[in-house]
């Protein structure tokens, strides 16, 4: 792990932030994370166009603009010397004294991390992974914007510490209302009568950026998709569902409480986009 921070790109083991950092204290701040796919950064420049809409969102300053960290982001990468990586880019409030006031920070902090990450266990991905639905919901968007990638995650984690006690690989989240708004870390997509669906933002569900890419990639390979409005029956009831996210790429659901999902593991449509999708991030991207 190469990370970096305070100027300088120093193992993970060396990486440090103050006790007062106001994103440690009080998940205050944004980020970003991205792939590295054959030494490119996939959707590069989306991503630090997301990165910068949360943080105005926020009142956030990100230090040296959007091409500092552009810059920051990329000699990380260099300095993890991978192929393919993850990489976690983080704009904090920074220092401040204790109390949850913002405007008490005067300097904003950025962090890069430059990593490996595997989400689900091969075994898993392979036969599809078990989901659950948590018995949390999600926070509607004049409670906590889902377009904002905030540092605010308690929702996120609790959720995926039920499912794993559930002895399950994911938590399935559903709004206020009971629809489906998306998985603890990743968007959701069915497969009903052949069209492709996926909850809007207005769900609760984050505008993904690999979610985003599918949808492109099934216009390209004429698979019907749109954004709707699903509940719990359009999974159950689907012949196909999975899950898509810069973590976890695309990876298809086995089952959802218990209850096998169509044939369960990948099934056609799942397959044939996650070929496309392998054979555009293997070409497409900025260079390190």
């Amino acid at each position: 792990m190469k990370v970096w921070i305070d100027g300088a790109i120093v193992e993970g083991s060396q990486a440090r932030i103050p006790v007062t950092d106001h994103g440690f204290l009080y998940g205050d701040g944004v980020f970003e994370g991205m792939r590295v796919y054959s030494r490119r950064i996939f959707r590069f420049d989306d991503h630090l166009s997301r990165l910068a809409s949360g943080a105005r969102c926020l009142g956030l300053t990100i230090p040296g603009g959007v091409e500092a960290a552009r810059r920051i982001v990329i000699d990380t990468a260099r300095a993890h010397d991978r192929s393919d990586a993850y990489l976690r880019l983080i704009v904090s409030r920074g220092e401040g004294p204790l109390g949850v006031d913002p405007t008490s920070c005067t300097n904003p902090r950025i962090v890069c991390i430059a990593d490996q990450v595997s989400l689900y266990p091969e075994e898993k991905t392979r036969f599809g992974i078990a989901l659950v639905t948590s018995s949390l919901r999600r926070p509607a968007l004049d409670v906590l914007d889902p377009r904002v990638k905030s540092l605010n995650n308690l929702n996120n984690a609790h959720a995926k510490q039920e499912a794993r006690r559930q002895g399950a690989d994911e938590a399935l989240l559903l709004n206020a209302s009971g629809q489906v708004a998306e998985a603890s870390v990743a968007n959701v997509f069915a497969v009903r009568a052949g069209r492709l669906l996926t909850p809007p933002p207005s769900d609760g569900a984050l505008e993904g950026l690999t979610r985003e890419t599918v949808l492109e990639l099934a216009r390209e390979q004429r698979v019907p998709a749109e954004e709707r409005t699903i509940g719990r029956f359009d999974l159950l009831a689907a012949e196909e569902v999975f899950l898509t996210g810069s973590g976890a790429r695309i990876v298809a659901v086995g089952s959802l409480d218990g209850r096998r999902i169509g044939k369960g593991g990948a099934g056609p449509i799942t397959r044939r986009l996650c070929q496309a999708f392998d054979q555009l991030v293997g070409s497409t991207g900025t260079p390190i």
